[in-house]
């Protein structure tokens, strides 16, 4: 039985994400590839993030110090850099609409549509989401394959692993749709847009770490 547990943990944090991929993205291979693309360069980014933040982990805190503070500085500082990565990834994204907008007009075809624009970001978001899933969700369901599951005192009547797996689903959902959010901030130059995406980001992530706070 827990086989079919762990399957549905799976299913319930990639399970959307996997529909939306069948339905609008696995006809186009550009689009496949933009998934895969997106999705290597969000997880070298936190392997990244993982290995600077190596060195100061674990934090020491007394009981006269704020125990939040210091991940809170480290979730803070990691929206940064993938905020940061993001708008990278725009900018070469924009370079690669100019050529192949280029290419289109030497051989007589239409440039890319708007909706052409908001599949590409959409993949580019679903990348980083299924990325987000499977550093932080995936990696811990091995465990839910086995004999039995696992409970937290502070959260009895509900398996640590379905509490993974939803966190998972809500950060997926973030990530896939706040990419084409921000593309079309900054495309238009919509600083509304444009803020509305790491702030969400940034509380999402808070949120997060207040909730393993509580089972922990």
């Amino acid at each position: 039985m827990t086989v079919a547990a762990g399957i549905g943990y799976a299913l319930l944090a990639l399970g959307p994400s996997l529909s939306l991929f069948v339905a609008a993205i696995s006809q186009k291979p550009f689009l496949i590839l933009t998934v895969l693309s997106s999705t290597l360069l969000w997880l070298m980014s936190l392997i990244v993030l993982a290995g600077v933040w190596r060195a100061f982990l674990p934090f020491k805190t007394t009981p006269s110090s704020s125990a939040w503070l210091p991940y809170s500085i480290l979730i803070l500082s990691s929206v940064v850099f993938q905020e940061g990565l993001r708008v990278l990834f725009w900018r070469i994204y924009k370079k690669l609409e100019d050529i192949l907008d280029a290419f289109a007009d030497r051989v007589s075809k239409p440039q890319l549509f708007l909706t052409d624009k908001m599949q590409i970001a959409l993949a580019g978001g679903m990348g980083h989401g299924v990325a987000h899933a499977v550093f932080f969700c995936l990696s811990l369901l091995t465990p839910a394959f086995g004999p039995a599951t696992f409970y937290v005192e502070k959260c009895s009547q509900m398996p640590f692993f379905l509490v993974s797996s939803m966190i998972a689903l809500a950060f997926v959902t973030i990530h896939t749709f706040s990419m084409v959010i921000a593309f079309n901030g900054y495309a238009e130059g919509n600083r509304v847009d444009q803020l509305i995406v790491p702030v969400v980001h940034l509380v999402a992530g808070m949120l997060s770490f207040e909730i393993a706070g509580s089972i922990s």
